[in-house]
Parts: structure tokens; sequence; C-alpha cells
């Protein structure tokens, strides 16, 4: 991480711990998870490796902490926690529902708000858009961890405008830190409740014509020789909760040659709706449903750049991607999220071709084997 104590940011003065209230993702590293957790550092990482990622801010784990201690909060969850039994679902949502209600009631301080609203005007002056889409997005510390999966454990809101909505929604997902799973989830996984923080993440919205997640090895199998995309129409919202069976891509590391494709018929997807400037999701028109939602150079293009941010942490990942419908081909694809893969990549793997066998050999052999279905 970048010595954030030394340098001087640009709207987040140094607190008394050394530690700024708010940070642009640039200024951070994959090694800042206490910082701003898991989502954050590891888009701030990818910025500095040059990958295209939207641009945003983030409240980090000391605005967290400073929210909680000035309200009071934090002494009012650790009573209503206390000998909190995972088993007892009831008493788990009560607490939960109490909890959640205390915080997203409760405003920032002046400082804090203040901090964010001048991020959020830089941060749409840098996007040539007033009051530029946002989406809002949860970073715990224990987020996106190998060895600890509490991926989709807090909330993301997407399309959100304004200083106010964003500050609101941030107080959303503060909250989403105490939804009665989540903390069934920390006391199984053996998480003290103060062992955990949270940071939020405030991040330019792609206007995805096309989004989705891509692996970089098969999620059904293990296989690391190569990459897994799905991908459907809009936002990538559809694709992540399982809504609709997206379009599916298998695509050789190597070569990256396509050498299976999946056309699904697609019935819905998420987009905003400009008379309420929400996300919502829009019934896919008959002629359209079947057709494939992600072109062929998109899908290399996702690929090559899957296969970099792969070399770059050195280890399998699972990211979230969008098509930006407003920008041409060769600068349209982001990356949203990136984390390592957890459930193949901790299993013992065996190697994709035999000892001593090159590249080549192992690209010959999947021509013979009429691997190639593109």
């Amino acid at each position: 991480m970048k010595n954030t104590s030394s340098r001087q940011h640009a709207n987040a003065p140094a607190t008394a711990s050394g530690l700024p209230l708010v940070c642009w993702f640039e200024e951070c590293r994959k090694d800042a998870v206490e910082l701003v957790g898991g989502k954050c550092s590891s888009l701030g990482e990818l910025i500095n490796a040059g990958v295209r990622v939207p641009p945003g801010f983030a409240l980090t784990t000391e605005g967290y902490r400073r929210f909680m201690s000035e309200a009071g909060i934090d002494r009012e969850v650790r009573a209503l926690l206390a000998g909190a039994d995972p088993g007892n679902l009831d008493k788990l949502e009560l607490a939960s529902s109490q909890i959640r209600e205390l915080i997203e009631s409760h405003p920032f301080s002046h400082e804090i708000e203040d901090l964010v609203a001048e991020s959020y005007r830089k941060l749409s002056v840098r996007s040539c858009l007033p009051a530029v889409p946002v989406a809002v997005r949860s970073s715990a510390t224990a987020e996106d961890l190998p060895g600890a999966s509490f991926a989709g454990q807090q909330d993301t809101y997407l399309w959100i405008r304004g200083a106010d909505e964003v500050l609101h929604h941030m107080r959303r997902c503060v909250s989403s830190l105490y939804t009665a799973r989540a903390i069934a989830y920390r006391i199984g996984q053996g998480y003290h409740d103060d062992q955990v923080a949270i940071s939020v993440g405030v991040q330019k919205m792609a206007n995805s014509f096309t989004a989705g997640v891509m692996f970089t090895l098969h999620p059904g199998n293990g296989d690391r020789s190569v990459i897994v995309i799905d991908a459907n129409y809009g936002f990538g919202e559809s694709v992540v909760s399982g809504e609709v069976t997206p379009d599916n891509f298998v695509v050789n590391k190597i070569t990256l040659d396509i050498l299976q494709r999946t056309i699904s018929q697609k019935e819905i997807y998420y987009t905003v709706d400009q008379a309420t400037q929400v996300s919502r999701p829009i019934e896919v028109p008959l002629e359209r449903q079947k057709v494939q939602s992600l072109m062929d150079d998109e899908v290399c293009e996702l690929a090559w750049m899957g296969k970099e941010i792969e070399k770059h942490y050195g280890r399998p990942m699972d990211i979230e991607w969008a098509v930006d419908k407003d920008l041409p081909f060769g600068g349209n694809i982001f990356i949203l999220q990136a984390r390592p893969e957890t459930v193949w990549s901790q299993k013992q793997q065996s190697p994709a071709a035999k000892p001593g066998t090159s590249a080549m050999d192992y690209i010959l052999s999947s021509m013979l084997q009429g691997k190639r279905l593109a």
C-alpha cells in the first residue's frame, strides 16, 4: 500500500491515528485491506496494475469506526449481540433489525459528510458528468480473502446519484454488516465482531450494454487451462443473482480461442429507469432473447484481461466485468471487481498437461481432439 499517512490526500486530512477517513481507490493497494476492505483494496490494486477500472473513492474503516464510536452505536451493538447464538435465528433477526435501524437513522458527522460530498463532486468532474451515477459497494475487512469467503454478505446499490443519496446508501452498506446472515456467518467462522470492520466504496457506474462474471479456471471442474465467461445484457445483477441463465463462453487460456459457446434464452436484464433513475429489471425483447450478448472480439479481449489479472495476482480469480455502451470497442470493457477464487484453487490440482509437455504440444493436442467449437 502507498504510504497514506505521509502523503497529502486531496480531501481527507489525517486523523489522530494517521489514517484518512476517505481515500481514492488509486491510493490503495492489495495490502490495504485493513483500511478499505477486500473489495476496495482489490480495485486499487487493479488500477495500479494498469487494469481498466471505473474510478471511485472509499469511506475507510477509520471513517466507519469514527461514525460508530461518535454516535455511540458500537456500544449498543455489543450489548445487542452479547451471547448471540447463530442457531437462534429469531433472536438474531431481532437484533439485526434493531442494529440496522440504529445505523441507518443516525447521520454521519459534518466532517465525514463534507469529505464524502467533496469526493463525489470531484468524481463527477473526473467523469465529466453532473451528479455522476455511482455504485455504492460495501467492502468488509474479512471479505474477498483466501480462506474467508465473505463475498456477498454485504450490500451493493446501483445507479445512485447525488451526495445525499450516496451518504444514505453508505449507511445502508454499513448496516448490512449486521444482517442476521452476516452475524451468524461471522460467529460460525470464529470472527469476533470487533475483528471485522467495513469500508464503503463509491464507484462510477459503467453504463453496461452487457455485463457478467468471469473465472480464470473452470468453476465446474477446476480446469486451469481455460477461462469461463458468463454474460447477459444490462448490468451484471441478473447474472450474479442467478435470475437468468446467461450466455456462457469457455476460452483457451493460452490461445484465447473460444472453445465452447452456449447461447441461452435471456428473458430479463437490469438497466436504469430513466424516469426514476434506479436500476430495475426489464423484459428482453423476444427477438433478442437468443442473440449472443457478447461479441467474439469482446470475449477474447475480456479473456486476455482475465489472464493478465490472474498473472498479476498469481492465482485463479473470480471477476465481475461490464461493457460500457457509451464507449467504442478497445476501451469499453471495465473490470468492476476481482477476488481470489476460493473453491477449486484450494484443492490439490493435477497439471493440465503431462510433465515436460510444452505449450505448443498442448495447443496441438487440443486441436487434434477437436476442442475448438467456435
